[in-house]
């Protein structure tokens, strides 16, 4: 997935009274939060729960993209009548807003703009799942894509028409290449489910056959996923990917040192069973951090706020260059953390890879 390294050049040595403030405003936050918090849409699902239940159930990584929505933040025109170059044109604009690094198909818009007949100008939403098996790219596309010219064109460049309507289309690394250099693995093989809508894609054939077959992301992420509300780009981890990859392990001896002695000042926190981030609309960021007991919510909710308003170990600087903690929290077994984003910082990109102080285990 992309990944955009932001220049630390001159965070370094921020003022520690800074700090200090930032951290008694956390304080407050969190005191004035605790209890009151409701942060769950009034809905049955949202549309990226919704989209969970087509990934596989041993998912443990979920990478959302609301098309529909990115369009709108960014007051974007193009539609199923642009040019590959109009539709990479808002690619670029999407990835400098921070809401198209959660997406597989970031290099691949214009071509399968031109070739496919669908693309992120078309596409409501994306929800990438992986797990150890494999990934699957879930595509609902609009109304006015016409899902039998899609599979007229796969056919016409080389994709091997499955027995079933709703089957696998057979492609491979050879087909894909020959319709353009810059396409994605996971297109390789695909399903167009017309009565719904949707379009899976995976870069193995057996993998997808059996997601069509599955049964659904894990309940607990899918309601980790709703503290999120609508976001417009979000990535869902389960515990045990977010312990890892989230880690001060990553970090060298030096980073690792402080990471722990900032966690001891900060306050007892505990192991995380569930991560996610996303970028709302307007460009608010939401981390939501779940813990295995209830009763450990409150004290973990100020222990992260005012882990993520001071330095940032084996990231550079400070949080606060990059962000301000706005509002913090526990509902539950969930710490939600609102950030407002300094313009030019790209939170979601940068902190949904270790290491990440406030989402230490």
């Amino acid at each position: 997935m992309p990944h955009r390294d932001v220049p630390r050049a001159g965070t370094r040595g921020r003022s520690r009274g800074r700090t200090r403030a930032a951290l008694a405003v956390v304080a407050v936050l969190v005191v004035a939060a605790a209890g009151i918090v409701v942060w769950r849409a009034l809905t049955p699902s949202t549309p990226l729960q919704q989209a969970m239940e087509l990934a596989p159930a041993d998912a443990t990584r979920f990478s959302w993209t609301d098309w529909d929505g990115v369009r709108r933040e960014l007051d974007a025109g193009v539609g199923a009548d642009s040019s590959a170059e109009e539709v990479d044109a808002f690619l670029v604009e999407a990835f400098a807003a921070d809401l198209s690094s959660t997406s597989a198909l970031g290099t691949s818009a214009g071509v399968m703009q031109e070739e496919l007949g669908f693309s992120p100008a078309t596409v409501s939403w994306e929800l990438l799942a992986q797990s150890g098996a494999g990934a699957v790219d879930v595509l609902k596309v609009d109304d006015d894509v016409d899902l039998d010219a899609v599979a007229d064109r796969l056919a016409d460049l080389g994709w091997t028409e499955p027995d079933e309507e709703d089957g696998v289309w057979v492609g491979g690394p050879d087909v894909l290449a020959g319709v353009g250099s810059m396409l994605t693995p996971e297109l390789q093989h695909v399903a167009l489910l017309a009565d719904d809508n949707l379009v899976l894609t995976s870069d193995q054939a057996p993998f997808l056959e059996q997601v069509l077959e599955g049964d659904g992301a894990p309940d607990d992420l899918a309601d980790l996923a709703a503290s999120l509300d609508e976001p417009l780009a979000a990535a869902v981890y389960d515990g045990a990917y977010a312990c890892e990859h989230l880690a001060m392990a990553q970090a060298d001896e030096d980073a690792q040192a402080e990471a722990d002695q900032l966690v001891e000042a900060a306050g007892e926190v505990h192991p995380l069973t569930g991560f996610a981030m996303g970028v709302l609309p307007g460009g608010d960021v939401r981390a939501v951090l779940q813990v295995e007991d209830a009763d450990d919510a409150a004290d973990d909710a100020e222990a992260r706020a005012r882990l993520a308003a001071g330095p940032a170990p084996g990231q550079g600087g400070e949080f606060a260059d990059r962000f301000s903690v706005e509002r913090a929290g526990a509902e539950g077994r969930e710490v939600v953390l609102d950030l407002r984003p300094v313009e030019g910082s790209y939170v979601l990109s940068d902190l949904t890879s270790g290491p990440v102080l406030f989402a230490t285990c």
